[in-house]
């Protein structure tokens, strides 16, 4: 049994079984007005009771911002419900007038699964390999960079990673890994920050920090397996580490480590291990030239950290997974300025052998052209939605010199190729038309079909597998196409 809070005890309905109680019992109060007189006794005393021990329940592990209309829609309804069984003469009110106010209530009540569909708690795919899932959290300081985000000529860059890799079956009832954060504190303050950066207000996105995710935290690294290819993952502008959990983890359970980073001044909110938290300070400048220029130093700031981090995970020494890195297969991949960090990481650094690009435009130079064999997975783009992306795209992917690849991913939005189908609204212009669980598997799907040719010389047709999941086009050296 998971923990309370964890994804496991939200169902279709995106509610708990608490919260159903709640909702059910809310709703028979509302309707025993309606009842015969024979039997609204005994239906009003026993809704009332399961609702006053649901709602004092809820009090105590933590009420969903969902529940509250519902428990207003109990609370005016209840003393219409009590009413009768209390006076004995008393009379009902006429049909015609208590109808308005039933509606009203049963309006309420309704509201309560209705924005839990449509922001519920995340609940996480499970990972279709053959490896259980382990992760934790390193954080390093690069001693020959200045954070140039600071005024302070001594301050040193530091990133923050979280490695999801293959571990060994843990026990069933092992504590799986909070979502955003190590500790639901940690999650909060993210989960905050994530929802200031888009202008939402905190309470709408309150589900997350109570989500569990399908790994255990430090687990003992998978007995069997060899050494393991490394990914190295960039999440987008103000995003974080966290924020494609679903996708680490299914690669995870297929044989890699994945190391996504949190950016300090970029990501929306990192967590420093003194406690220190540490927001986004990239601001637009209103001005499509100098944001773009702003663009690609923040990009560079990112592929400097890529590289970086896999420095250090070469290095690593008395750590569980020392020996089991193997850093002469590494990718490197991104979401959005992520995906753009990514591309320019690979043309600083020839360790990495391969690139993904997740809806990532490609901020920066073009220059020297790309040497690895690139993925770059992108939503439907016409050049009335933005008529710069795709040449530029097009452009970088045929100056590479190996064999390239675009799949456009029908039904895809930009937050299709992150966690954001599991817990927000599913609106086709925000998270994209594919659903809360096809999303996930589509996109991590196509990249471990690259990852496995790439890093992994699999035998097999790549092109055929990759145009399963839409629209391919293949790039190769000194062709268009």
């Amino acid at each position: 049994m998971w923990p309370h809070g964890s994804a496991a005890e939200y169902g279709p309905m995106n509610l708990s079984l608490l919260e159903i109680l709640t909702l059910l019992s809310a709703a028979t109060l509302v309707v025993a007005r309606w009842l015969p007189a024979v039997a609204r006794p005994r239906v009003t005393i026993a809704a009332g009771a399961v609702f006053l021990l649901a709602a004092i329940a809820l009090c105590v592990t933590g009420i969903r911002w969902q529940l509250l209309p519902v428990l207003a829609g109990a609370v005016v309804a209840a003393p219409f419900a009590f009413s009768p069984l209390v006076r004995s003469r008393a009379r009902r009110v006429r049909w015609w007038l208590a109808l308005p106010g039933s509606l009203a209530c049963a309006g309420l009540i309704a509201t309560g699964p209705v924005t839990a569909w449509a922001f519920p708690v995340p609940v996480f795919p499970v990972p279709s390999g053959g490896f259980a899932v382990g992760t934790r959290v390193l954080q390093w300081t690069d001693p020959d960079r200045a954070e140039t985000f600071t005024a302070d000529p001594l301050d040193r860059r530091t990133v923050v990673a979280q490695l999801w890799y293959p571990a060994q079956n843990s026990p069933a009832d092992a504590p799986r890994a909070q979502y955003l954060g190590r500790t639901e504190d940690e999650a909060r303050t993210v989960s905050e920050a994530l929802a200031r950066g888009v202008g939402l207000p905190g309470f709408l996105l309150d589900g997350i920090p109570r989500a569990r995710t399908h790994a255990i935290p430090d687990a003992p690294v998978a007995a069997e397996g060899g050494r393991f290819p490394v990914v190295l993952f960039s999440p987008g502008s103000s995003g974080v580490r966290t924020q494609n959990t679903a996708w680490a983890e299914e690669l995870a359970s297929h044989g890699y480590v994945v190391a996504a980073l949190d950016h300090p001044y970029d990501s929306a909110a990192v967590v420093l291990s003194d406690g220190r938290t540490i927001t986004s300070a990239t601001v637009s400048a209103g001005d499509r030239a100098e944001d773009e220029r702003l663009a690609a130093d923040w990009t560079a700031i990112r592929a400097a950290d890529l590289s970086f981090a896999l420095t250090r995970l070469a290095g690593l020494v008395a750590d569980p997974l020392t020996g089991r890195l193997d850093t002469g297969r590494v990718a490197a991949t991104g979401h959005s300025m992520g995906g753009a960090a990514a591309l320019q990481a690979a043309r600083r650094d020839h360790r990495f052998d391969a690139v993904i690009d997740l809806d990532g435009y490609p901020h920066g130079p073009l220059s020297p052209a790309l040497e690895q064999p690139t993925l770059a997975l992108t939503q439907a783009v016409t050049p009335g939605t933005d008529p710069r992306y795709l040449p530029r795209l097009a452009e970088v992917l045929a100056h590479g010199t190996a064999t390239n690849y675009r799949l456009t991913i029908p039904g895809a939005a930009h937050l299709t190729f992150t966690d954001g189908p599991l817990y927000l609204p599913p609106v086709s212009s925000i998270t994209g038309s594919l659903g809360r669980v096809e999303s996930p598997r589509v996109v991590a799907g196509a990249s471990l079909a690259f990852l496995d040719s790439v890093l992994r010389k699999g035998s097999g047709d790549l092109a055929g597998a990759l145009s399963s999941y839409g629209e391919l086009i293949v790039v190769r050296p000194g062709t268009s196409r």
